[in-house]
């Protein structure tokens, strides 16, 4: 056989022209070595080119696979970040409509003792590290790495607002709650006949104390709860006659003294401008009129201060 690949062979090529020949001598190995080169060569570079299209699909695969999930996971972190904006707003506007106190409620509620303001805020409101406003300056100022970064900071920045928004809500519930039991209307239409403090005993005439304020009116007249609160006693006490007593939230209470009769009774609710009784002259009374008092933690406080308006 090696022989066979041995032998050399001899290619005459003649010009019938002019008779000129050229001989080549080939040998039979390094001519099959040549011809199977150039046969192999291209079959070579098509499964080259075959496998290198294969690897960059698959590779294009992997990318196309790894760009669903991330365009999945921003879908899902702009759903969750609009969920959190659409929840802000609705915060924003609940505190838009209870923010809305009546001006004569909050005139008064301004001439509250101290005590009882700083009772209703409930102490100082916690401090946040950075404000929102820092907070968004940093967002957009900042170059962030990746989508990812930016979602992330943009989380934080809600989260952040959402708080704050919590402590103002929870301010404002506070403040509207103290705005209701405050005591801002008058208790019944009529004529003020005696002022809180020192006056003269309207029976004996001797220097006495006058621990509210009477307002004179027709019998039967309505009597107007002056703030949010609950019936504490509704009864005969004494010198007060026919007495109710209102309980109002933050260490206030008001007296409702010399009733000819009730229109509540112990432990019902009551809103500013119920009826919760009606003029009389019961007790230690010269005629018919209102005797009302304002109690502040227990402490008798001249209603003249906080009354702004006439019932309604």
């Amino acid at each position: 056989m090696n022989r066979l690949f041995d032998r050399k062979y001899t290619v005459i090529l003649a010009d019938r022209a002019n008779g000129l020949t050229r001989r080549f001598t080939l040998s039979l190995r390094p001519t099959l070595t040549v011809l199977a080169v150039l046969v192999t060569l291209p079959i070579l570079m098509i499964f080259g080119a075959k496998r290198s299209a294969r690897y960059d699909i698959d590779q294009l695969r992997v990318a196309n696979s790894a760009l669903q999930i991330e365009n999945a996971s921003y879908r899902t972190a702009t759903g969750e970040l609009t969920s959190q904006i659409q929840g802000l707003e609705g915060v924003i506007d609940d505190l838009g409509s209870r923010a809305s106190i009546d001006p004569a409620s909050a005139r008064a509620m301004t001439k509250l003792p101290a005590t009882v303001r700083q009772r209703a805020t409930g102490g100082p409101v916690e401090t946040v590290e950075k404000s929102p406003l820092a907070s968004a300056s940093s967002v957009f100022s900042t170059s962030l790495a990746s989508p990812e970064d930016t979602f992330g900071a943009l989380r934080d920045l809600l989260q952040g607002l959402e708080s704050r928004l919590n402590f103002v809500r929870r301010d404002v519930e506070r403040r509207v709650q103290l705005a209701n039991a405050t005591p801002s209307i008058w208790p019944t239409h009529g004529g003020l006949t005696s002022f809180f403090g020192g006056r003269s005993d309207p029976l004996t005439g001797e220097p006495a104390y006058h621990s509210g304020i009477d307002i004179s009116a027709e019998k039967g007249q309505p009597v107007y709860a002056t703030a949010d609160g609950v019936v504490q006693g509704a009864s005969y006490t004494g010198d007060y006659g026919n007495l109710v007593v209102l309980k109002h939230a933050f260490g206030l209470s008001t007296r409702y003294g010399h009733l000819s009769a009730y229109h509540v009774k112990l432990g019902d609710s009551v809103k500013r401008g119920d009826v919760i009784g009606y003029i009389g002259s019961t007790g230690r009374s010269t005629g018919s009129h209102l005797h009302y008092e304002i109690l502040v933690n227990g402490q008798l406080m001249n209603p003249l201060q906080l009354l702004t308006a006439q019932a309604r």
